[in-house]
């Protein structure tokens, strides 16, 4: 079973279907990823439900076999396709922060702190901000 993302004009994933694997495929059809663009709902790119920040993962651990990492990141609905990177990757977050090719990933300009504590994203400060906790 594999995922194909289906991408409009400007490389936004509008929808994710599953299908066959490339390689379970009947000789009269060149790829899936044709054949589902073939079907009008945009151009169709093969996704990795098991890859994530540009890392394979079987079984919820890193594969042995990193080869398998494809297209950086599982691609969902709203998300955008880079073809020269030829990664997926999520909406960013903050207008400062800025994409990480090879983990598919958004990045802050400023690392998160390693303290321990809890803190959010403040963008017209450009820097992160603690939340106090307020349990009684």
């Amino acid at each position: 079973m594999a995922h194909y993302a289906y991408i409009d004009e400007n490389n936004l994933v509008t929808s994710v279907i599953v299908g066959p694997d490339e390689g379970a495929k009947p000789e009269s059809i060149e790829s899936w990823e044709d054949y589902f663009s073939a079907k009008g709902k945009g151009r169709a790119l093969q996704t990795s439900y098991n890859t994530s920040g540009g890392v394979h993962y079987t079984d919820g651990e890193p594969s042995e076999d990193q080869t398998k990492a494809f297209r950086g990141t599982y691609a969902g609905i709203g998300f955008y396709y880079d073809e020269d990177l030829d990664i997926f990757y999520p909406p960013r977050p903050y207008a400062s922060w800025t994409l990480n090719a090879q983990t598919a990933s958004w990045v802050a300009p400023i690392d998160y702190p390693a303290d321990g504590g809890l803190y959010v994203w403040d963008e017209t400060e450009t820097d992160w901000i603690e939340v106090q906790d307020e349990t009684p």
